[in-house]
């Protein structure tokens, strides 16, 4: 299975991608927006991994150009936000 996890802390991104790839996965890592975006369009990825908070270009405008250019991978959000109306405004973004 090959991940694309987007995640702009660099420390918090090698430590998820460590564990996933002890556990046999193939990751790929993208640091900002423009980059997993660049990534995701590839459709090559079997799940996305993505923060909302990113800099050039945030999780949910990245998830929306995926889905507004019929990528249709599974995607993950990370987020610190809790938010009810934050968790609906991601899947209505096209979070699976």
């Amino acid at each position: 299975m090959r991940i694309l996890l987007v995640e702009d802390e660099v420390f918090i991104a090698e430590a998820i991608a460590q564990v996933l790839k002890k556990s046999g996965y193939t990751v790929d890592l993208a640091f900002d927006g423009e980059e997993g975006l660049h990534h995701g369009l590839s459709g090559i990825y079997d799940i996305i991994v993505l923060d909302i908070m990113l800099p050039k270009m945030d999780g949910l405008a990245v998830l929306q150009e995926l889905r507004d250019n019929d990528i249709m991978t599974p995607i993950i959000l990370l987020t610190a936000r809790g938010g009810t109306e934050d968790k609906i405004h991601g899947l209505d973004c096209g979070a699976r």
